[in-house]
């Protein structure tokens, strides 16, 4: 399938722009699993955050430019009293057939909150699940939903941990009720299609692009991509193994600077417009992600609560010439 998007894929890593900032009441020790849109001037982050005692919710931060990302003021979302307790794993989008913003999250199972408009934990509204109740077919663990719509449905990509990557779908008119069956949409081994995929409209094509966490041999986090001609449609490798991913340890460099992390896990790419159908410029990718600066070594003493993730951003630069 011809793409315009410029493979293989490489990419120039920032240094960790975001990291945790604690208060009296929140003793934080990551921030992870970003969502980022670009609205009235100001980029516009929420993401999860964990603290010391193995809590999890979410932040927003908002800045003008990136160099500023790592002073911006970090607003926990608790602070709205509908949002607080587990809520975490958070996509932002504006819904223009609504004229609202929706916050989709995991509480666990996948929830939802709306706004007038973006911005800080007080303007959004009492969670509400999109299911009632659970439909079958799910995962055991069921994480990590992405929304993103076309023409006529919205449709409901997740994780479940188990190598499967699953899709549901409403009307558009329905949205946010009305999601359906969900399916089985790939099937590899556990690790091959692991979790936080997110799924994007190519501009310029009637093209989409999906992007999946896996964890590699020595287990460490990377990025596979597929292609797909329609959002119901058959997912082809673009970026398929751990050698040639969509971003990883073997294709992610930090220029001049001592790498930070090995880890390039749970991110989102920075789209081109901020509304329902997720559309990225093929010709300027840039993907807001977690990484990880400890070794392996000190990871595997810690639980994954405790892992102290933080937040950097790929440019992606030309091919090597051949």
């Amino acid at each position: 399938m011809k793409t315009p998007l410029m493979t293989p894929f490489r990419w120039k890593s920032s240094a960790a722009l975001i990291s945790p900032i604690s208060d009296d009441t929140h003793k934080l020790v990551s921030i992870k699993d970003p969502t980022v849109v670009y609205y009235n001037e100001a980029w516009h982050v929420y993401a999860t955050v964990a603290d010391t005692r193995g809590s999890w919710n979410m932040a927003y931060l908002t800045f003008s430019d990136w160099s500023k990302a790592g002073k911006a003021t970090q607003y926990y979302m608790d602070a709205n009293k509908y949002l607080r307790g587990y809520h975490c794993a958070p996509q932002v989008f504006y819904f223009r057939p609504q004229k609202k913003w929706y916050l989709i999250y995991q509480s666990q199972p996948p929830t939802y909150s709306t706004a007038d408009e973006i911005g800080p934990p007080e303007n959004w509204s009492r969670p509400q699940y999109f299911y009632r109740p659970l439909p079958k077919g799910i995962p055991s663990l069921w994480i990590d939903y992405w929304v993103i719509c076309d023409e006529k449905y919205a449709y409901m990509f997740s994780s479940g941990d188990d190598g499967k990557f699953y899709r549901c779908r409403t009307l558009l008119e329905a949205f946010p009720n009305g999601f359906g069956q969900v399916t089985v949409v790939m099937d590899m081994p556990r690790f091959d299609l692991f979790e936080g995929a997110c799924v994007y409209r190519i501009k310029g094509t009637q093209q989409y692009l999906a992007l999946i966490e896996c964890i590699g041999k020595t287990n460490l986090r990377y990025y596979k991509a597929f292609l797909a001609d329609k959002l119901d449609g058959e997912w082809t490798p673009l970026a398929g193994t751990e050698a040639d991913p969509f971003a990883g340890r073997v294709n992610v460099t930090f220029g001049k600077d001592k790498p930070w992390t090995s880890d390039i896990s749970h991110g989102e790419l920075l789209r081109d417009g901020y509304d329902e159908t997720l559309t990225i410029d093929p010709k300027n990718l840039r993907f807001l992600y977690q990484g990880l600066g400890i070794t392996q070594g000190e990871a595997a003493k810690l639980e994954y609560s405790q892992l102290p993730w933080q937040l950097g951003l790929l440019t992606q630069i030309a091919p090597a010439k051949k």
